[in-house]
Parts: C-alpha cells; sequence; structure tokens
C-alpha cells in the first residue's frame, strides 16, 4: 500500500478506512486492529486513532471501552429507519430541484446521467457508484435549502456505504440504473410530485435490497462480535 504523506494524514486514514469499510475489507461488526493499520499505511497509530473518533461521529464505527474499535453493526430496524429518513430529505430534494433547477442544471444532470449509462455498460461498478454519488449530491444542491443540505451531508456517508454493497447484490444494479432513468425524466418534466416519487422508491429499494442481504448474515455477525 502507498505510504501517505503527513500533510493530509489525518483526512487520508480516514478515507481509507471509510473505503475499506466500504468494500467489505472491513466487515460490520469486525474488530478494528490499529497497530495493524498503523503498519499497513506507514503512519502511527496517532492518526488512525483520530480518523477513528471521526468515523465514530458519522455512525460508522463504534468505540467501546476497554474492547477497542468495531465496524458498526447496525440491526435491520435501523438501516430501515435511516433509509426512511433518506428517503423523506431526498425526495424533498428531487421535488424542490425539479421547481427550481435551470436549463443549464439540467445539461448537467443529463451529463452525469451519460456517465451513469456508460458505466452500466460496461459493467463497472465502481465508476457507476461514484458517479451516482455526485447525481445525489447535486440533486440535492439543486433544492437550494442549505439546512436540507446540512442534514443530508450529516447522514451522507453511512448510508454510502449501504449504498456501496447493495449494488452488487442480485440485479440491483440494474434496477437502480432503471431507477436513475425515471428520476431523469421526472426532473426534465419539471414534475415536482413525480421526481419525489422516484426518489423516495429508489431509496427504499436500496432499503429492501439491503434487508434481504443483511437478514442472513446477521446472526453469524452477531455471534463474532460478542466474541
Amino acid at each position: 500500500m502507498q505510504k501517505i504523506e503527513a500533510k493530509t494524514l489525518h483526512m487520508e486514514v480516514t478515507s481509507r478506512l471509510r473505503g475499506m469499510i466500504r468494500s467489505g475489507e472491513l466487515s460490520r461488526g469486525q474488530k478494528i486492529d490499529e497497530k495493524h493499520l498503523s503498519e499497513l499505511m506507514g503512519v502511527s497509530r496517532t492518526p488512525v486513532r483520530e480518523a477513528l473518533r471521526v468515523l465514530h461521529s458519522e455512525g460508522v464505527v463504534d468505540l467501546i471501552p476497554y474492547r477497542g474499535a468495531y465496524v458498526t453493526q447496525p440491526s435491520i430496524e435501523e438501516i430501515r429507519d435511516l433509509f426512511d429518513v433518506m428517503g423523506v430529505l431526498e425526495g424533498t430534494c428531487a421535488k424542490l430541484a425539479a421547481l427550481r433547477m435551470a436549463e443549464e442544471d439540467l445539461k448537467k444532470i443529463h451529463t452525469l446521467h451519460r456517465s451513469l449509462e456508460r458505466h452500466f455498460l460496461r459493467r463497472d461498478h465502481e465508476a457507476y457508484l461514484e458517479t451516482n454519488h455526485y447525481v445525489h449530491l447535486m440533486i440535492q444542491e439543486l433544492s437550494g435549502n442549505k439546512v436540507l443540505n446540512d442534514v443530508l451531508n450529516g447522514l451522507r456517508q453511512k448510508v454510502l456505504l449501504y449504498r456501496h454493497r447493495q449494488l452488487y447484490y442480485k440485479d440491483r444494479f440494474e434496477k437502480s440504473m432503471q431507477e436513475h432513468r425515471l428520476i431523469l425524466e421526472a426532473l426534465q418534466e419539471c414534475n415536482p410530485s413525480l421526481a419525489e416519487e422516484v426518489m423516495k422508491k429508489h431509496l427504499s429499494n436500496q432499503c429492501e435490497a439491503l434487508v434481504d442481504l443483511y437478514s442472513p448474515e446477521q446472526g453469524e455477525a452477531d455471534h463474532q462480535r460478542a466474541a
């Protein structure tokens, strides 16, 4: 693994840990070995601990006194609760974007959507996920609501971990692409109620894929965490 430059130490370690959790290299409920990570990244344990505190504040890592750090292992109910909230918030963003965006904004959405289609055709999950992230961010910004934007930013990192995993599950990739086509159509039509509806459905479908994905793992993960 490439060594990390000191000038970006704290942020870079946090970013790398996020990526390891997102990819499954660090799995749900797994204890995080600070010493191993510091050796792997070529840094002291101090920036690793700082990064773990950041991830803990985001709800991604649990810090348990006298036991150490663990990758957060949410219950099925917590996943549902999180996506229920995100569905409402992102649905509101889509509704406001459909009302407020200018022609130039729609062109930018189209550009991102064409990238999504290319990544989908190439079966490039990682590139698709990155572009998908920017699509959701743009719609969020186009809502023009600063408070809504701030609240969503506080939840997005945690949701991204789940969005990443579900895209690889069964036929979720195909369904995600079709849902994004419906979102684009609603925005093109400047139809706020439809934009809200299809965005909320998009989040709901992600949630159901994750519930289906995680349910068989729950018992095994609980056992590992208690060990």
